[in-house]
């Protein structure tokens, strides 16, 4: 595999190859415009004959009000369920992947549920299309206490499941909320690593410095304009045959009928320019050994542009903890490939540790 490098101007994900192409990453819809209400029933998926699907609303420890889809299978039974708070990839919506996760499990005997972070899709939040280490770590502890006041579900007995970006975020809810009980990510991104470092930590000092200094011109401009602006950064319209492989696949996911929703910030809008500030300086796995003696199960693609930070998670956590490498497979062929997301895996995973 090629190095990459992540440079972040203006704080917005770029990628690029080692010959510094610039790829873009997210849509160039104004970042102020909100979801339309005839959106909320476009899914990337088909909804399951043996699952029943439940729009819910619920407000994190900061009052935001998270909008999330309830997953529950069809012949259920009396006794409570184990259950799981699913969410990613990093600009996805419950709609996309987290959904798919989401319905898949619940057919096979857990309540699931799957929402949009704060501040993206139909959760609250201003201004929109923000994203915070802090903030989307506590949107997994709120889906923790959604679940656990509900009365077919065993609050002794939840788990989470963290694709893509929001894995990080789910490693770190775990660490830090003793409630989760087994943790499992695919495609694992650690955001804060990546927007700090760059891909594979080769990000130098100066870099990274004048990173920080146009973010902080870009703050002056926020603040007298009184709204952020949007990244520039964003996935092309067309390919041009020349990005990266990774690029590739994403603009095949995001960007087509196989992945493509209104709500999503990949497909159809734009992180704002200063979204990797906090990120930048709050390092999300700092205390990933504090999740022993709960169990880790990590999932990469072989092929993926990714794999290194779910090695490296396992290397860091402590316990059990289990590495899964998919032969063949890329990044984002963990969104939604049914034949390639090792559900058999992660049921046997959760059923054994949720008890």
């Amino acid at each position: 595999m090629k190095l990459a490098t992540i440079i972040l101007p203006l704080a917005s994900l770029m990628f690029v190859q080692a010959n510094a192409q610039n790829q873009l990453i997210a849509s160039n819809q104004p970042i102020e415009s909100m979801k339309q209400p005839e959106q909320a029933e476009q899914y990337t998926f088909q909804l399951s004959d043996k699952v029943t699907r439940q729009h819910v609303t619920y407000k994190n420890r900061y009052g935001i009000t998270i909008s999330a889809d309830l997953y529950l299978p069809k012949n259920r039974g009396s006794e409570p369920l184990a259950a799981l708070a699913i969410s990613g990839p990093f600009g996805a919506v419950k709609q996309q992947s987290s959904g798919l996760y989401a319905q898949t499990m619940a057919a096979r005997g857990f309540a699931t549920l799957a929402f949009d972070p704060s501040y993206t899709g139909e959760s609250g939040g201003e201004p929109r299309n923000v994203a915070s280490p802090d903030i989307n770590t506590e949107d997994f502890s709120a889906a923790v206490d959604y679940l656990g006041l509900q009365s077919f579900v065993d609050r002794n007995s939840i788990g989470i499941i963290g694709i893509c970006g929001f894995a990080g975020m789910g490693l770190n809810a775990t660490a830090v909320d003793k409630r989760i009980k087994a943790v499992a990510t695919t495609s694992m991104y650690d955001m804060s690593r990546v927007m700090a470092k760059g891909y594979f930590d080769n990000l130098t000092g100066e870099q990274r410095t004048k990173m920080l200094e146009q973010m902080g011109q870009q703050r002056w401009a926020d603040a007298e304009k009184g709204t952020p602006a949007p990244s520039t950064n964003n996935l092309p319209e067309k390919l041009q045959g020349n990005e990266p492989q990774f690029v590739m696949d994403y603009f095949n996911y995001y960007k087509t009928p196989r992945g493509f929703h209104p709500n999503s910030i990949n497909s159809n809008g734009a992180w704002t320019a200063t979204n990797a500030l906090s990120f930048m300086n709050m390092p999300l796995l700092t205390y990933i050994n504090e999740i022993s003696p709960r169990p880790i199960f990590l999932i990469a693609g072989e092929k993926a542009h990714s794999r290194y930070f779910s090695e490296d998670a396992y290397k860091a956590a402590a316990g059990q903890k289990e590495l899964m490498i998919i032969p063949n497979a890329t990044h984002v062929d963990l969104y939604d490939k049914p034949d390639v997301i090792p559900f058999d895996k992660l049921e046997a995973f959760f059923k054994k540790n949720l008890q």
